[in-house]
């Protein structure tokens, strides 16, 4: 029975918490044997049937065997191999021409390749890059037989660590191999010419010159040689090349490319740069403290996620605006478009399993899986508008349905912020004297500043002044010497005639004693009577706060008080080593009589 009870209590726990759950689970696989990134995932209606199928570009188990996959439901329709490993997946319109069904780019390697229909259309290649001339003179030496392999695996290293353009890929190869497989290298590969290919980093899609969802857009790719292109959707022609100062990871953009857009790129610096139509170069630069892992546009605002497990949010002008911290590293992140409530979110799949969602610096919802994920893609996906797909670190495949009913409210995850923090304070308005002072502080700022930095100075000059008088006369209850490092404090206790003062005499040094230390006071007589205004002081111990007490006499009764300086000497020595000043309180005893 208590088994029964417990195995009750389970199931309506989790009953329950499906009811209260934004998502439906759709579907699980731990073993789908599925490895990549949220940048090579997309959802497109390939063959214009209106089901939306999920292109994957697998980077494949360890790295090895990637390939092109397409999703229908939980199953996979078709499967092809890539020469390397994917970088990117993005689908879009190529033409106006009927049927309007989106085109699938797929970045790998040097190459960007085109399917229409899922079957290979066209393939774009980066442009080659020039070699450089000093390997290319080696080569050609090899070519001749002018030297052996050895020196010319030697003067390519060489190059290597100290020439500004990088090697190509046979020089690379070249020296990697083994002294036995050099020369039958070298014999293969002298009578080819050298050829220097970049690679694809990071590509994106950009509307070519209307805003429609259904609209014409250009490819935009991120290269390993520090370059941004933009390519035309029909002849795959350059149509605008820009650089820039570090090799682009992740790339946003915004606009149309015949009338204006923005391009934000998250560089391997950690820096992002935003370009504008027209500029060659940045024109903005946000600096970040750690390496991106994500950027993300929503509305207005760049989200980006760093290696310090936080959020942060920028205007395209590069100022901050708000920082969330994570409760683990950000693994990757990716944008939650709902458009039939018109709700825009960044998602953030974490390392402890868990996706967390944003609007802004507001937490909407937190979706725990079970295992950390890698990739997230959020839109229509068979004929369900909103459909959450993630894959997992171990290759799982995991689906979940928004539901219908469910709406994203304002700490509908975790406690955050609170409210009031983000409402704006009731400033007043405005006032006749405020407007005429802010008026002569712009007038007059410049003599308004001079004149503040003049008496700055002026305190800043007497403050070392009564410094350096202090330490000369010893006037402070601290020595600033080496050889005798003491510290004096005084304390009055007692209502009148007649007060105990106790001095604390401390020895500061880490060692060495202290010997041959004299007290000396020095008073108003008229005023004040002590037995002993002059005594020996015994052995300092170093670490140790030695009392040293006598009494003083008030003799006035005009409840009036003076000060009582204390003078700490070195036996032989008129200077003090240190001093303080006592302010004597009022006789209260005299003072009541």
């Amino acid at each position: 029975m208590a088994a029964a009870s417990s195995s009750d209590s389970d199931c309506g726990r989790a009953e329950s918490n499906e009811a209260s759950s934004k998502w439906l689970d759709a579907h699980y696989d731990p073993v789908a044997n599925i490895h990549t990134f949220s940048s090579c995932l997309a959802l497109a209606d390939l063959h214009g049937d209106g089901e939306y199928k999920l292109v994957v570009g697998d980077l494949g188990p360890g790295g090895q065997h990637p390939r092109l996959k397409v999703l229908k439901g939980p199953t996979v329709l078709t499967e092809s191999p890539l020469p390397a490993l994917p970088a990117a997946a993005a689908t879009f319109l190529m033409e106006q021409h009927e049927p309007r069904t989106p085109a699938l780019a797929l970045a790998s390697g040097p190459c960007v390749y085109v399917y229409k229909n899922l079957r290979p259309y066209f393939k774009f290649s980066l442009p080659q890059l020039p070699p450089n001339p000093l390997e290319q003179d080696l080569w050609n030496q090899a070519k001749e037989d002018r030297i052996d392999p050895l020196t010319l695996k030697e003067m390519l290293e060489g190059i290597r660590e100290k020439a500004e353009v990088p090697l190509s890929v046979q020089s690379l190869r070249f020296l990697q191999l083994e002294l036995r497989e050099m020369e039958a290298f070298v014999s293969q590969h002298k009578s080819k010419s050298i050829k220097r290919q970049t690679v694809i980093t990071t590509m994106t899609t950009l509307k070519k010159n209307l805003a429609d969802e259904d609209a014409v857009s250009c490819l935009v790719l991120g290269t390993e040689n520090k370059e941004l292109l933009v390519l035309d959707p029909e002849a795959f022609i350059i149509l605008a090349k820009m650089s820039l100062p570090s090799v682009p990871v992740f790339l946003d953009v915004s606009g149309q490319f015949d009338v204006e857009f923005r391009l934000a790129a998250a560089c391997r610096n950690g820096n992002i740069y935003i370009l504008r139509r027209d500029s060659k170069r940045p024109k903005y630069c946000i600096e970040l403290s750690a390496q991106p892992v994500g950027l993300v546009r929503v509305h207005k605002v760049l989200v980006v996620g760093s290696t310090q497990d936080s959020l942060h949010g920028f205007t395209h002008k590069g100022k901050k605006l708000w920082t969330v911290q994570m409760p683990a590293a950000i693994l990757t992140m990716n944008l939650l478009e709902q458009h039939s409530r018109g709700l825009q979110a960044v998602m953030a799949g974490l390392a402890n399993g868990e996706v967390r969602i944003y609007r802004d610096k507001t937490l909407l919802n937190v979706i725990h899986t079970p295992d950390a994920v890698t990739s997230l893609c959020f839109g229509r996906y068979g004929r369900e508008d909103n459909t959450l797909i993630m894959t997992t670190r171990g290759g799982g495949l995991i689906i979940k349905i928004l539901k219908r009913t469910a709406v994203f409210v304002e700490g509908g995850g975790e406690a955050g912020p609170p409210p009031a923090q983000a409402l704006k304070l009731n400033v007043p308005r405005k006032t006749r004297l405020y407007v005429d002072q802010t008026l002569r502080e712009r007038e007059a700022g410049t003599a308004m500043h001079r004149t503040f930095q003049t008496d700055l100075y002026l305190l800043r000059l007497r403050t070392a002044r009564a410094y350096v008088q202090a330490l000369e006369s010893s006037l402070n209850p601290v020595s600033v010497t080496a050889r005798e490092p003491l510290k004096l404090h005084a304390v009055v206790q007692g209502l009148g005639p007649t007060f105990k003062l106790t001095l604390h005499l401390q020895n500061t040094s880490a060692a060495r004693p202290i010997l041959g230390l004299l007290v000396c006071f020095l008073y108003n007589e008229v005023l004040y009577a002590l037995p002993r205004a002059f005594f020996k002081v015994p052995l300092l111990v170093p670490g140790l706060s030695y009392p040293l007490e006598t009494f003083v006499e008030s003799l006035s009764d005009k409840g009036i008080s003076d000060i009582i300086k204390v003078l700490v000497l070195r036996e032989g020595q008129s200077a003090p080593l240190l001093s303080a000043h006592i302010n004597m309180p009022v006789s209260e005893g005299l003072a009541a009589a």
